[in-house]
């Protein structure tokens, strides 16, 4: 793949990157059909072993081409080029560990109630699989939803976001090159939402899976009834994210410029899954805050491509006047400003400082509303139990993580914490082997997740996957 062909002078500050394509109704309704007709071809031709084959070389193409891959993702989306580079080398680990579960889809022998009989049981694909994916994070969310995908015998018709259409379109050439067969994937970027509900509706899609606002979660799912779809759902987060008085502080500082700063802010659906609200116990919120500062002045604004630059801009002018809107309101009802607060008027694009305010209250538009941006709101808090009341008052239960050397609490605390993932020390929770996805109005079922069938009961099914914790 080369890049400068592509898109030669790059370098040069352009507004358009290049044009693309924007398909209607009719684009999604003959991929549809060709995918249904692909998938029943491929599933039926190939085995587990050949799946596994396919998939390793598309994950070695993957890394080979990882720096064309970042600058196309560092265009589109902002991201530093070395954030950039961190997404695809990520991204490849779903490709490689799915290549390994593809020949594990074990089914079950069970003993059975009648006399000389075996119950055999079988997985099979479910078919044609609607993706729908952010942004913000544009080649991981495609591979950790279409790898498990072709490992199962699937087809895919994916719709990538309208701001990030180009790094979809090189994954999938690069798995054309690997020999996933045309019919297995296909890629319909549009502008036209009415358009791609046909990925809902159309009775031979049979799996959606969509990353996004739970607003627009809810109404997929709701169309997605009518035909008795499967689907997979993760929404909207409002990450807490809890200092405790006997945390490691350095540890917990360096947790918060990842999860809080990563991508500037825009992680909330993210394998970080970004920290919305930190709450640091009263007996160390000054030194915390203090830390945390420190280190966030050493960030640098500036594009995503240049050299040095740890913080690139946001995806659009609404995503600034968004993170402007939640620090006028935070100082308003009374917080603190440590750094940052503006929009820098020396750099051309949306771009907005690194922001600290301490003295976050309950009434704060950052207590209940995704900033999506580099604003770190700070709350107090005095006890165990009144961290735990605030964290989960919430609607939403994607993610949260908390800081503590203390081991009771830790499994106390991880339990009390209405989310479905959970980081203990640690500000990185998610990886292939994991499940991944939310309670309450984060969404519906797992991403990550082994193909093979988990041995519990199955009324403790549910849960089991209410979250997936991680200690460090």
């Amino acid at each position: 793949m080369n890049f400068s062909n592509l898109m030669p002078g790059f370098h040069i500050s352009c507004k358009v990157l290049h044009p693309c394509a924007d398909f209607g109704r009719e684009e999604f309704v003959q991929a549809i059909n060709a995918a249904y007709i692909g998938y029943k071809s491929f599933y039926k031709d190939t085995t587990a072993k050949d799946r596994a084959q396919l998939l390793r070389r598309w994950h070695d193409l993957i890394i080979e081409n990882v720096e064309d891959l970042a600058i196309i993702l560092s265009l589109e989306n902002g991201k530093t080029l070395a954030e950039a580079k961190g997404e695809v080398t990520y991204a490849a680990t779903f490709v490689a560990w799915f290549a390994e579960e593809a020949v594990r889809n074990y089914g079950d022998v069970i003993p059975s109630s009648y006399a000389n009989s075996t119950v055999l049981t079988y997985k099979e694909p479910v078919g044609v699989c609607g993706i729908i994916t952010p942004w913000n994070f544009p080649v991981a969310m495609i591979t950790r939803k279409i790898a498990p995908a072709f490992a199962a015998g699937c087809s895919v018709v994916i719709k990538p976001p309208s701001e990030t259409p180009f790094s979809a379109i090189a994954l999938a050439k690069l798995a054309l090159k690997a020999g996933i067969p045309s019919s297995l994937i296909h890629v319909i970027p549009t502008k036209d939402r009415k358009a791609s509900l046909e990925l809902a509706t159309n009775p031979l899609v049979r799996k959606i899976s969509f990353t996004g606002s739970t607003a627009v979660g809810k109404m997929l799912t709701r169309l997605a009834s009518e035909t008795m779809k499967k689907v997979s759902m993760e929404l909207g987060g409002n990450a807490p994210f809890v200092v405790f008085e006997d945390a490691d502080l350095n540890q917990a500082v360096d947790a918060a410029l990842i999860c809080k700063f990563r991508a500037s802010g825009q992680t909330c659906v993210s394998s970080s899954k970004c920290a919305n609200r930190l709450y640091v116990h009263k007996q160390v919120l000054g030194a915390f805050a203090e830390k945390l500062t420190a280190k966030v002045r050493t960030l640098k604004l500036g594009r995503g491509i240049d050299d040095g630059t740890t913080q690139g801009p946001l995806v659009n002018a609404a995503a600034v006047e968004k993170v402007k809107a939640h620090v006028a309101d935070a100082l308003a009802k009374g917080g603190q400003l440590w750094t940052g607060g503006q929009a820098p008027s020396h750099l051309s694009g949306f771009f907005f400082e690194p922001t600290i305010i301490t003295g976050a209250t309950s009434d704060m538009a950052v207590a209940t509303e995704e900033t999506f941006g580099p604003l770190a709101a700070i709350f107090p808090f005095d006890s165990e139990e009144d961290v735990l009341i605030q964290a989960n008052a919430s609607e939403y239960g994607l993610a949260g993580y908390f800081f503590s050397q203390n081991v009771s609490r830790i499994f106390r605390v991880a339990r009390q914490l209405e989310c479905g993932m959970i980081g203990v020390n640690t500000g990185l929770i998610s990886a292939a082997e994991s499940p991944f996805g939310g309670i309450k109005e984060s969404g519906v079922g797992r991403k990550g997740q082994s193909l093979r069938p988990q041995r519990i009961p199955k009324h403790q099914v549910g849960y089991y996957w209410k979250f997936g914790l991680r200690v460090l």
